[in-house]
């Protein structure tokens, strides 16, 4: 469970190692940079267009990474009533293994919750194992496998496990 007062502290000072990184709403301006971050982590990444229809529409939750005045990451919901499911989570390659998208996943959870979010769930390649690792360390179990369900580009279908975490 997510306190109050965590949940407090991280969105008044926003700021994570040293002040060096941001995590705050995303903007329609990010669309670009959200999609070309997303199409670099993933087979099939989404267009710009696709990110400028989830900042608009009102069951949808955007945060962005930012180090400096430079977007680095993202994660993406999409709720509801008291239900999330986590559309994605990217993080620039060159910026990963630092543990910001532990913060980022944290600080993304804490909005939703705000929110009234009870229950958030996901999907995650079988092989990812440090998505994996990631959504493990922060609570969430494994509840479901979906056969392949990932298309791989050489025609290679991949697993998916359901995972989910409640945060009441």
């Amino acid at each position: 469970m997510l306190s109050k007062s965590w949940l407090s502290k991280l969105w008044l000072c926003g700021l994570w190692r040293g002040g060096t990184a941001a995590i705050e709403p995303a903007a329609l301006r990010d669309a670009r940079v959200l999609a070309a971050i997303h199409g670099a982590s993933f087979h099939r990444g989404w267009g710009e267009g696709e990110f400028e229809t989830m900042l608009t529409e009102r069951n949808t939750l955007v945060h962005r990474l930012r180090m400096g005045r430079k977007v680095i990451g993202f994660a993406v919901s999409r709720m509801a009533a008291d239900e999330a499911e986590i559309l994605s989570i990217a993080v620039a390659g060159s910026h990963r293994g630092r543990g910001l998208s532990r913060d980022l996943l944290l600080t993304h959870l804490g909005h939703l919750a705000g929110r009234g979010v009870r229950t958030v769930f996901l999907e995650v390649e079988e092989n990812n194992q440090p998505a994996r690792r990631l959504y493990q360390w922060a609570g969430f179990g494994i509840v479901g496998r979906r056969e392949r369900y990932y298309q791989q580009p050489g025609g290679e279908q991949l697993n998916a496990l359901l995972m989910r975490r409640d945060l009441s």
